[in-house]
């Protein structure tokens, strides 16, 4: 269904509710009895022949992930339609058809296929957004991008910043909502104010167990009025249907589009929440190779490192001694030893104490291993703290902090948070 929230809605705690029209036959089950005929928020909003957006001028922030089941993107469809009078789109990070690596963008241009013109919304601010919208007149703006669940990756700050920005400029704000391909559980630390940065800008947990529109829900009553001074006037979020907070992408029945150049498949995703704190250590998170994240390693590192694990006998997962040559970023073209993470069961996989008992045993064996040092920011210099929400976790693996220790030590923030999400949660199923 589609949920609209207005400010009166929210607080009588009821909001407009709009039901989808049949999408045919639902897809066979899984074979564990799990829902695989999962319906996207934009395929909801066609089937209505887009009626939510009709008598607006409309922007759309998305990329390469906003398409519909039989893999047309939204934009072309919505062009083609003649029932939606789009006027922008907003590309963030990679750009609106991918085509960037990390940390970058495609600039602002006219697409060649629509004629609408695409405006370059990475690194953009609140501010900078708002200017945007005015630019183009419009009147609702739609966020649809495929998010990964891990609170680094970049496109929810993207949507929390345009929805900062829809606030200050009175425009009606509409997120087409996906599954969260790793599931509905939240793990690990909370970002504090003091680390903020575009790989975490509020206090939300390290794998945060939400979709985007249920973040779009809590973002809107928690963190945008700070920033703001008022909610979005009109917030609407187009659910998913059939899916359910236990069920991971492979049950979905959807197919995977690559979100960014370093997220090439589903296991990618199962992982990232945790190795892509390799990124705040001169270790390759693999980058450069075609199992970014799966492999992690460094010219120096050796057979002893997947010993060490394997013995901690991680649930869901087997460690293999790996070898590697990256063709971009850290050890470009240098061989790294090290290993590969092989997910065996997604359901028992913890991403994040997996990483935890990386870096901790990675401590332990190598002289060398270190944390990124970014002398850019005397103040905050280690790129781990910002990525993990404070200098915790630095600190107790420097101390020689077990996996449990560690992990133990940010249970109550979990707990909290957990608490915190709980109204703005749209699926059934385990929410803890």
């Amino acid at each position: 269904m589609t949920r609209g929230t207005s400010r009166r809605a929210f607080l009588a705690g009821t909001g407009a509710a709009v039901a989808a029209p049949a999408l045919g036959a639902a897809a066979p089950a899984a074979a564990s009895g799990r829902p695989s005929g999962v319906v996207p928020g934009v395929d909801v909003l066609a089937a209505q022949g887009w009626s939510l957006l009709r008598g607006q001028r409309v922007g759309v922030v998305t990329n390469p992930t906003g398409v519909l089941r039989d893999l047309r993107h939204e934009v072309d469809a919505m062009a083609a339609s003649g029932a939606v009078d789009l006027v922008a789109v907003f590309g963030p990070e990679h750009g609106f058809r991918g085509a960037a690596q990390a940390g970058g963008s495609e600039g602002t241009y006219e697409d060649p296929r629509t004629g609408v013109t695409v405006y370059d919304a990475y690194g953009a601010t609140a501010d900078d957004l708002a200017a945007m919208y005015a630019a183009a007149d419009v009147d609702t703006v739609v966020f649809d991008i495929q998010d990964v669940g891990s609170r680094f990756y970049t496109y929810v700050w993207t949507m929390y910043d345009a929805m900062v920005a829809a606030a200050r400029a009175g425009k009606r704000f509409v997120v087409l909502d996906r599954p969260n391909p790793v599931g509905g559980s939240p793990r690990g630390p909370l970002m504090t104010p003091a680390f903020t940065t575009f790989v975490g800008k509020r206090e939300v947990v390290q794998q945060h167990g939400m979709t985007v529109g249920e973040l779009a829900r809590l973002f809107d009553e928690e963190f945008v009025p700070d920033e703001a001074g008022r909610r979005v006037p009109r917030l609407d979020v187009v659910e998913a249907r059939g899916w359910r907070r236990d069920v991971l992408w492979e049950q979905t029945g959807l197919e995977w589009v690559m979100p960014s150049p370093n997220m090439p498949t589903p296991t990618t995703a199962l992982v990232y929440p945790g190795t892509c704190l390799f990124e705040g250590t001169n270790l390759s998170e693999g980058r450069g190779t075609t199992r970014p994240f799966e492999l992690v390693g460094a010219p120096w590192a050796d057979h002893r490192w997947a010993e060490a694990l394997r013995a901690l006998d991680l649930p869901g997962v087997l460690v293999r001694e790996a070898y590697f040559q990256p063709t971009i970023s850290k050890h470009a073209g240098a061989t790294c030893g090290g290993v590969q993470l092989h997910v065996t069961d997604p359901h028992r996989f913890e991403a994040v104490r997996t990483a935890v008992a990386m870096l901790v045993t990675a401590k332990e064996l190598y002289a060398d291993f270190a944390w990124r040092y970014d002398s850019y920011d005397p103040q905050r210099p280690y790129w781990v703290d910002k990525l993990s929400g404070s200098p915790r976790l630095r600190e107790m693996v420097d101390a020689g902090a077990g996996v449990d220790e560690v992990e133990a030590a940010w249970q109550q923030e979990l707990r909290a948070f957990a608490r915190l999400r709980r109204p703005y949660l749209l699926y059934p199923g385990r929410s803890s």
